[in-house]
């Protein structure tokens, strides 16, 4: 039996459609810290993009179930392949996507045909870069008032990004939050402190030379 909930293909406006939406980011993103596996010599490749019920250095779990409905609504095609998050730099097509029991399962194809999804080819395969990380809004969670952790029951999934740094020890290509919860922070100050700094480094990293 597959691993995969197969979930109806979608289809999207050309990106120079006349009044196409512009561009923009998730509003959260988030690693997951599973290692990638089955990298090829023609792009392919898979990993956890999402672990469940396992708490990221922002203090939230993402419960099994929460893709479903966005799964089931966007399918596969529907999800976008990113560097880093950025939507000028998409690197190919997701294939496959579904949840199993331990988490959200993707499988992807670099399009080699692109100068930068050549480089992060390369990246892969030498095990330089090895992470995955997802971009999307919370549709609906609740708080651990014991824990202070914030369960993601709902989510609606907008892109998957191959990424350089974890949030989650777990997991390698996989999750970081834009946006942190709100409360009980004290004890998560100094995590949230080294992962602003990561995320500073990373954007200064890749910035064009002027």
């Amino acid at each position: 039996m597959s691993r995969f909930i197969r979930p109806p293909q979608v289809k999207s406006m050309g990106r120079g459609a006349a009044g196409a939406a512009p561009a923009r980011r998730a509003d959260e993103i988030k690693f997951a810290g599973a290692p990638l596996s089955g990298i090829t010599s023609d792009g392919l490749f898979e990993g956890y993009a999402s672990l469940f019920g396992v708490a990221d250095l922002g203090g939230d779990l993402v419960m099994p179930g929460a893709f479903r409905e966005s799964l089931l609504r966007r399918g596969a095609a529907g999800v976008k392949l990113l560097w880093q998050h950025n939507p000028a730099e998409p690197l190919g097509t997701w294939h496959e996507i579904g949840e199993d029991r331990r988490g959200l399962l993707v499988r992807g194809r670099l399009d080699l045909a692109v100068g930068r999804a050549r480089e992060v080819h390369a990246l892969m395969k030498s095990g330089a870069v090895d992470g995955l990380s997802i971009g999307f809004r919370t549709q609906r969670s609740r708080r651990d008032e014991k824990t202070g952790l914030r369960r993601l029951e709902k989510i609606d999934l907008w892109e998957v990004s191959i990424v350089t740094f974890p949030m989650l020890p777990e997991a390698r290509v996989s999750a970081v939050k834009q946006q942190f919860p709100v409360g009980r922070a004290s004890e998560r100050d100094e995590p949230r402190v080294l992962i602003d700094a990561i995320r500073r480094a990373s954007a200064a990293f890749l910035q064009p030379p002027r």
